[in-house]
């Protein structure tokens, strides 16, 4: 049976698309907007700026002091956060659907009127911040660095995708303030966001409250930042090794792959389950159950928007167990995927595992807005959440197979290996 939430969309005279979603299941009503600023968008040199604006939009704007966007949501039972990523920033709460008006207010006021209140010394504390976070999520959490250093690794030097979205620490201390209120300036546009609404609302209602508090916000349209042509294929396999205190020796397999909302994505994405994600998966039962040389194996397709997404596999090493020969099965496995496809009952299993997480996904209010955002802003699809599983449904194993043979084979990997020993931290890049 094909989903069918509905999905109503608009556009304010100002260029704010908005979508509405009810649902009354709840007395709640999410509100999820995605700006499309994320770490992609920053210039060499400029890095961190949009992660760093996650932070300084809970800093206060013109009508709302320092920390109340959180106090006075919280006070109404709301519960809010914000993420920052490659494409994108968003920004989210849910709250009873009484506080609604409250929470599109403090919406409006900090995506229209925020500079009154970043001023030397806001800045100066939330850069404080973020080098802090930096000091907890990367450098002194094991393997905090993964990520970032498959993406050096993936994407070439000088491509959106190449530096990490926290940035350089180097180049947040030389943002001058001046450069960071135009970076607002030039994002932070009603023209450049999508606001969603999910839950306990009818769609005139939906409308017209986000009319009344967004309509007064006019700021021009960001020039568009051209996409690039989608990147080939790794050659070489590139690889970086980390000596580092650990608790056990693990790889990363990372792959470029098609950009996402392709149907050769989402074929690589069904290779990635057979091969890793799931608990029939291939490399699961060899590694884990069979030669027991691994502790867990995971895989992950990451969509991304501009000329490459990532992909990767992660292998957790069993103690004892020889690294090099572990990765050497992880490329035969790879191989031999790319000459035989999936099975059926992978494909099944894959099928299975994709219907289950989407539609847990789309059963709450935040994941659903959230969904329906990402669509809307990066691809021009908020109906996008109802017709997913019929195209990953038609996905076929020769498809899935051709996708392997292109994208995920051994050559075609950058890997990142990290040691565990006694001794001080250290690199090498291969």
């Amino acid at each position: 049976m094909p989903l069918d939430y509905p999905i109503a969309t608009r556009t304010l005279n100002n260029g704010l698309r908005v979508v509405v979603s009810p649902d009354h299941t709840v007395p709640t009503v999410t509100v999820n907007i995605w700006v499309g600023v994320g770490s992609r968008h920053e210039r060499p040199g400029s890095t961190g700026l949009a992660h760093l604006f996650e932070h300084l939009m809970f800093q206060g704007s013109a009508n709302v002091e320092e920390g109340e966007h959180f106090s006075l949501l919280m006070e109404q039972g709301g519960t809010l956060n914000a993420t920052t990523w490659f494409d994108r920033t968003n920004y989210f709460e849910t709250v009873p659907t009484g506080a609604l008006d409250l929470a599109l207010w403090l919406e409006a006021d900090r995506h229209g009127r925020l500079l009154d209140a970043v001023n030397q010394a806001n800045l100066d504390n939330q850069r404080d911040v973020v080098k802090e976070e930096k000091r907890q999520r990367y450098d002194n959490q094991p393997y905090g660095t993964a990520i970032a250093d498959l993406g050096s690794l993936v994407f070439p030097e000088g491509h959106p995708y190449h530096h990490p979205t926290i940035g350089s620490m180097e180049d947040l201390d030389a943002a001058a303030l001046e450069d960071v209120h135009a970076f607002y300036r030039q994002h932070y546009t009603p023209a450049n966001t999508v606001l969603t609404l999910v839950g306990d609302i009818t769609v005139e209602e939906g409308f017209a409250a986000v009319a009344r508090h967004f309509d007064p916000l006019h700021h021009a349209a960001p020039e568009p930042q051209p996409r690039g042509a989608q990147l080939s294929p790794l050659t070489q396999a590139p690889r970086l090794e980390r000596v580092e205190e650990v608790p056990n020796d693990r790889l990363y397999l990372g792959f470029r792959l098609p950009v996402a909302h392709t149907p050769e994505f989402i074929a690589c994405s069904v290779a990635l389950d057979a091969l890793a994600s799931l608990m029939t998966s291939r490399l699961y039962r060899r590694l884990v159950r069979t030669e027991e040389v691994a502790t867990s194996v995971s895989g992950a397709s990451l969509g991304l928007v501009d000329g490459a997404s990532l992909g990767f596999l992660g292998v957790d090493v069993a103690t004892g167990a020889d690294s090099a020969a572990v990765e050497a099965a992880v490329c035969a496995e790879l191989e031999k995927f790319a000459l035989e496809g999936p099975t059926a009952v992978e494909l099944e299993s894959s099928l299975a595992d994709t219907e289950r997480s989407w539609l847990e996904a789309l059963a709450g209010h935040q994941e659903r807005a959230d969904l329906i955002s990402h669509y809307a802003l990066l691809h021009e699809d908020p109906e996008h959440i109802n017709t997913y599983l019929d195209t990953v449904r038609a996905v076929t194993a020769d498809q899935v197979r051709d996708a392997a043979a292109r994208w995920l084979v051994p050559d075609a990997r950058a890997t990142v290996a990290f040691r565990a020993v006694d001794e001080e931290p250290q690199e090498v890049v291969a």
